[in-house]
């Protein structure tokens, strides 16, 4: 079964959210998700499958809430510090993006209704790309690998916030973690997808452990 991860990071001192909004966000909708998930798979064609396989091929109520869950991983990484970026990644966004930091904010900003506004790589063509996605939809259903990504569903902001979603990015985007992002964006050119079952493996290890044979 999935568990709920804990925040990577200290919620009281966290330089994007406050800890009312982590109580909210994380403890209860990321929990529901969590909880959701485990009871939908048990009752479906996919209860032995991994989050990466929900992911790529689970549909309905199972693939919303499968996705949320690794949505909301991600997203907890990206805030987790403030840091610095790799010489490879600035060099790669400064050769995919005119002016990258605009460009993800006006995407993030002009996002209608729920949704994540991400940073991806796509082996496919080898760039960088900016991708909007509705609801819960992840690039991974795309073979896309997340590098980057920003929460801007309502329950992410409003507690701190309220509506002004822009006052909220902007404190996104000066506490980046830029160091997750690089190690993500090193991974992603070195193994591709296979990175993505890579961060779900290290996120969720209490799926991949076998039963020992004991009585316990």
């Amino acid at each position: 079964m999935f568990k709920l991860r804990e925040l990577p990071f200290c919620a009281k001192s966290n330089a994007v959210v406050s800890e009312e909004t982590c109580s909210f966000h994380h403890g209860k909708h990321h929990n529901t998700y969590v909880v959701n998930l485990n009871k939908l798979q048990s009752e479906s064609e996919f209860k032995d499958a991994s989050l990466f396989e929900m992911l790529q091929k689970a549909k309905g109520g199972l693939f919303n809430n499968a996705a949320q869950v690794y949505n909301h991983d991600f997203y907890w990484d990206c805030i987790a510090k403030k840091s610095e970026m790799s010489e490879e990644l600035k060099k790669a966004l400064e050769e995919n993006f005119k002016d990258f930091k605009s460009e993800f904010l006006n995407a993030a900003t002009t996002l209608f209704g729920a949704g994540w506004c991400w940073l991806v790589y796509n082996p496919k063509n080898k760039n960088l790309e900016i991708i909007q996605t509705s609801n819960a939809a992840t690039p991974v259903t795309d073979n896309k690998i997340p590098l980057l990504v920003v929460d801007v569903w309502e329950h992410a902001y409003y507690l701190d916030t309220q509506n002004a979603r822009p006052a909220y990015l902007d404190k996104f985007y000066e506490n980046i973690n830029w160091e997750f992002v690089s190690k993500a964006y090193e991974w992603a050119l070195k193994e591709e997808l296979e990175s993505v079952k890579f961060y779900i493996n290290e996120v969720h290890p209490e799926v991949n452990q076998k039963c020992c044979g004991c009585s316990c």
